[in-house]
């Protein structure tokens, strides 16, 4: 059976809204991490001068 790893802790895109899960490199900085992907991050400032 599939280790399914179901007490990651998540959070939401501020770009997207979709939910995003814990990532192994995101262990150190995970308190930083704000968008789900690249792709979010770099469309923050369209978002932001709405």
């Amino acid at each position: 059976m599939a280790h399914l790893k179901p007490h990651l802790p998540s959070k939401q895109c501020l770009v997207c809204k979709r939910p995003f899960s814990w990532r192994k490199k995101w262990r150190q900085c995970w308190e930083q991490v704000l968008y789900c992907s690249d792709r979010c991050r770099r469309q923050r400032k369209q978002v932001n001068s709405l």
